[in-house]
């Protein structure tokens, strides 16, 4: 039935040409296109009517209240759909599959999961339609003991790992729950794997630091096995490897997955490019992320964030600006969390405290509460424009706990106006909190050393290794032409080309000498003689990959190396020379 002919119909009855078996072909088509309106409208036409539904499940009317349920999931009202689930007399398993997948797909996963359960009392197995969306809400909540149950439930009921959509979802999972083990298990069990499985595998050892190398080593595996075979590769994955590429700063090897990207049309996806403009932006290539945003058919809130993050993270603060602006204007999607964490950023490195204020208000107009990173942020920019006093006002009256990074803000803002009573008093609540890593301890120590102060940085150290604390490793490393990666750590001495870098290294820093140059030494933490320091700053790990970059890339391509750390106040000089 054409929906102009119901829309003109009375509202006090329904049209006695119109079937039962015509208004679910309605209200399939309203549910598609998620018009609101019409489909309450007939909604209420049925109720008025008396068109209650019947207790046989394959009855018209029957059907057209399981697809009520669809219908207000897709128009993102769960809580309507499990209105319209209650209203069944006796629900089938189409009805609770509706119902579970629409609070699911909606974020009301603990909902999901107590209909889940509600339908496993009243005596209906699961399918291979209440798995995907009880594995969703497990993995959204991250519960791994009833992860391992609903898998015991599918492999009873022959779905695992025998249905691959079913056991695709439990895969995703295993994975989004940090059992990679289990989901690695489960996947060689499933006898015919498509996109879907591998993808799921392949994200879950994306989103683990260290695990770069397995996540790209699974996507040349599923390459490999090819599409009939199963695999291949969607935008998905895609998406997914790119941000691994970007994690690690593999350019060359992003750039290849580029290209494939383009050959299989995927390039146009919007999970696609807003990754692109990520991993170009993260490996120096800002001009390259630009271009990708500009010329995106379609950009989705990731791209949007990726294309202001790169603004702020490259210093390109009015371009910033301008795409927050642009994105009011013609986004239908509006800033979100990571939106204004990109936008505190920018404000961070131009050192624009009134912008960065105006900017954290601006949160509730979009009925956004602050986090510890905005927190975290806010205190970056008041701390490095030397407004201690007002950062430390903003700590003490956050609404929620301050974590290890806002307290470590403070530290860094301490550091860069030699505030040393302030940068005690942060590193103590840092250490309340019993927080592990060594980036307080290092931030205090540094702190002490900058102002000269080498007895207190010795204690601070000293008080790190009492805890059991270690420092942890910085790491410099380059990609080459051929694609191999070179990791240095400070005074490295491993690589078969040391000795060649070495020399190159003291020639550059020769001829630097002789243009004024001078070794900033306060970067060294330790109270020892100025040439000591000097040759410590000399042999960095950034300085010995920039020196292979020398050996090894030919000019005119650029030298990109990458860190784990930030890269001390000395070495920034002489790399940009």
């Amino acid at each position: 039935m054409p929906l102009y002919s119901f829309s003109t119909a009375k509202a006090s009855f329904l049209p006695p040409s119109t079937t039962p078996h015509g208004l679910c072909s309605l209200l399939l088509s309203l549910s598609a296109a998620r018009d609101l309106p019409r489909g309450q409208q007939l909604h209420a036409l049925l109720l008025k009517s008396g068109h209650a539904p019947s207790a046989s499940p394959w009855s018209p009317l029957f059907l057209l209240s399981t697809h009520l349920i669809t219908f207000y999931s897709r128009c993102s009202l769960p809580l309507l759909s499990r209105r319209a689930f209650l209203d069944l007399p006796s629900p089938s398993p189409a009805s609770w599959s509706a119902l579970i997948s629409s609070l699911s797909q909606n974020q009301l996963p603990d909902l999901a999961l107590k209909s889940f359960r509600s339908m496993l009392t009243a005596g209906i197995p699961p399918c291979d339609r209440t798995i995907p969306p009880a594995a969703k809400s497990i993995a959204f909540l991250c519960l791994p003991t009833p992860a391992a149950s609903l898998h015991g439930l599918a492999f009873k009921s022959s779905l695992a790992p025998y249905d691959v959509y079913a056991a695709s979802s439990l895969l995703d999972m295993y994975a989004k729950c940090g059992l990679l083990p289990d989901a690695h298990r489960l996947f060689e069990e499933i006898p015919h794997r498509n996109v879907v499985s591998w993808s799921a595998l392949i994200y879950g050892y994306a989103q683990f630091p260290g695990l770069e190398n397995e996540a790209i080593n699974l996507f040349r595996d599923a390459l490999s096995v090819g599409e009939p075979e199963g695999g291949g590769a969607n935008d998905f994955t895609l998406s997914c490897i790119i941000r691994v590429c970007g994690t690690a700063t593999l350019l060359e090897l992003g750039s290849q997955v580029h290209a494939h990207s383009f050959k299989t049309a995927y390039d146009s996806s919007p999970f696609v490019g807003s990754s692109l403009v990520s991993l170009y932006s993260k490996c120096g290539l800002v001009d390259s992320a630009y271009q990708i945003f500009e010329e995106m058919p379609d950009r989705n809130l990731g791209a949007w964030n990726a294309a202001i993050m790169a603004s702020a993270q490259h210093g390109h603060t009015s371009l910033a600006f301008k795409r927050f602006r642009e994105m009011q204007m013609q986004s239908p999607h509006p800033p979100n969390f990571i939106t204004f964490l990109s936008m505190l950023t920018a404000c961070s490195h131009a050192g624009l405290v009134e912008d960065g204020r105006r900017y954290f208000a601006l949160m509730a107009d979009y009925g956004i509460e602050p986090a510890s990173e905005h927190y975290a942020t806010m205190v970056d920019i008041l701390g490095r424009a030397g407004k201690l006093k007002e950062a430390v006002a903003t700590i003490e009256t956050m609404p929620i706990a301050p974590t290890e990074s806002v307290w470590g803000a403070l530290l860094t803002g301490c550091r860069l106006h030699g505030d040393m009573e302030t940068a005690a008093y942060a590193a103590d609540k840092v250490f309340d909190l019993g927080c592990e890593g060594s980036g307080a301890h290092m931030l205090l120590a540094n702190a002490y050393a900058m102002a000269g102060r080498y007895a207190e940085a010795a204690q601070a150290r000293k008080a790190m290794r009492d805890r059991g604390v270690r420092k942890e490793t910085g790491l410099s490393w380059l990609e080459l032409n051929d694609g191999t990666v070179h990791t240095f750590v400070s005074g490295d001495h491993s690589h078969p080309r040391r000795d060649e870098i070495y020399g190159i290294l003291e020639e550059v820093g020769e001829k630097m000498e002789a243009m004024g140059y001078v070794a900033d030494t306060r970067w060294v933490g330790r109270d020892v003689d100025g040439e000591e320091k000097r040759r410590s700053i000399v042999y960095h790990s950034e300085r010995l990959a920039i020196g292979l970059g020398l050996l090894a890339v030919a000019a005119p391509r650029p030298i990109r190396v990458m860190k784990n750390l930030r890269v001390c106040g000395d070495c920034t000089m002489p790399s940009s020379i």
